[in-house]
């Protein structure tokens, strides 16, 4: 079991790791869900939004890679109700576990999987896309991630498709989802985010394929003919009866940035549509953790730090934190180096202890392939019968490191789910 005890504020001291509070972590400026006690400044905020938390008192310091900064210039943390102020924010709760949702995951995308290839190789001949189509396959996908994300997460991380544009295509649109959800957003907004992450690089298309593949920067010029993308995916999307006018910001606006350096306008700030916010910053990280022609992949775990560094620079900083709220330090699909030397990989999270999630162990503690991979909770205190204490993260990996290949991971044969 967690060893965590309930704690007043009053008591609380430096150096304790706060798992849980007494209220919904939407709304507070705790950036993650899960975090250690680092100054007396920290206590009093926290005293101003509860009358008592959660202390996890068997949790290990965090690796040092871990130790983010809680703030970034002086700018107020805004409530989530202020940035959608025109929504009716709500709190979604699991309403089932890894388990029980998996196979159900595992079928929504296997056949958003095959709609998606079959909805852009029609675009390529009709300049349209078949929009009844596309929401009955969104509705599956938004009922999976609104009842528990990790497992359509998990789904897709490895279910990858051979052509990059299917890829993020499919990726987007998940990652919307989740972070749709984590926000508190209603259904009709889920499924706007859905569509939207899927649509917003359709023009891509009409884009020269060597441009999106070339392995070396691109001239002045080419980068301008990769930019007309935007106004290729406005062009289908508007021809395809698709009016939604967020849906529409995703495709017009998601490579526009937070302080005014992105394109095609150079809009900043509050000038940037919120629902282009959420895009610039899902199409981000799945392009950070997808091999492209000028860059390999970097691992789930850089991805996020690079999008924390980027608070308020490159994308909205409580965004992002919700962002990692939705998907975790280590998302699914993270390869990881245990504390006793085994490597596992993220399948889940136990959303109150971000730092220990539930993990496929698959290599032993010399680096060596175990014949049946098992499944860990980091966040339990002990393991097996002989009440062994229960390894910690060391460190998160690059994909493929040790030569493991997430594809080869088949957890229905191996555990029936």
């Amino acid at each position: 079991m967690l060893d965590t005890r309930k704690v007043p504020t009053e008591d609380l001291q430096v150096g304790m790791f706060v798992s849980q509070l007494d209220r919904p972590w939407l709304g507070t400026p705790f950036p993650l869900q899960g975090f250690r006690i680092a100054s007396r400044d920290e206590i009093l905020q926290l005293q101003k939004f509860c009358k008592y938390v959660l202390v996890d008192t068997e949790q290990a310091a965090p690796a040092p890679e871990l130790e983010l900064p809680k703030t970034r210039g002086s700018r107020k943390h805004l409530p989530i109700e202020t940035i959608f102020f025109d929504r009716s924010i709500k709190s979604y709760r699991d309403k089932t576990d890894f388990i029980e949702e998996h196979s159900k995951a595992s079928a929504v995308v296997t056949a958003l999987t095959e709609d998606v290839e079959d909805m852009y190789l029609k675009v390529t001949r009709s300049n349209k896309v078949n929009v009844v189509r596309l929401k009955q396959s969104i509705d599956p996908m938004v009922g999976s991630i609104s009842r528990n994300p990790d497992a359509c997460v998990w789904v897709a991380r490895l279910k990858r498709h051979d052509q990059y544009t299917y890829d993020r295509a499919l990726s987007s649109g998940i990652w919307a989802v989740a972070l749709g959800r984590e926000l508190g957003l209603p259904k009709q907004d889920l499924r706007a985010l859905g569509v939207g992450g899927m649509l917003m690089d359709v023009g891509m298309l009409r884009v020269n394929p060597d441009l999106l593949g070339a392995q070396r920067s691109l001239s002045a010029e080419e980068m301008v003919a990769v930019r007309k993308h935007i106004d290729y995916s406005l062009d289908i999307i508007q021809t395809s009866g698709i009016m939604n006018r967020d849906i529409l910001d995703m495709a017009a606006h998601h490579h526009e940035r937070y302080n005014g350096s992105g394109y095609p306008r150079g809009l900043a700030e509050d000038r940037i549509p919120t629902f282009a916010r959420i895009a610039g910053l899902v199409d981000t990280y799945g392009a950070l953790t997808t091999d492209r022609g000028h860059a390999p992949a970097v691992s789930p775990a850089e991805a996020m730090r690079i999008l924390y560094d980027e608070r308020d620079i490159g994308f909205q900083a409580e965004l992002v934190e919700a962002f990692i709220r939705a998907v975790g330090i280590y998302p699914a699909g993270t390869l990881l180096e245990l504390s006793d030397g085994s490597v596992a990989v993220v399948v889940a999270e136990y959303r109150a202890h971000r730092l220990r999630p539930t993990v496929l162990l698959i290599l032993d503690q010399k680096k060596r392939p175990l014949e049946k991979p098992q499944l860990l909770k980091l966040q339990a205190s002990t393991s097996g019968w002989l009440r062994k204490p229960m390894p910690t993260v060391k460190r998160a990996l690059e994909p493929g490191a040790f030569g493991v290949d997430l594809k080869s991971l088949d957890l229905h044969r191996q555990f029936g789910i």
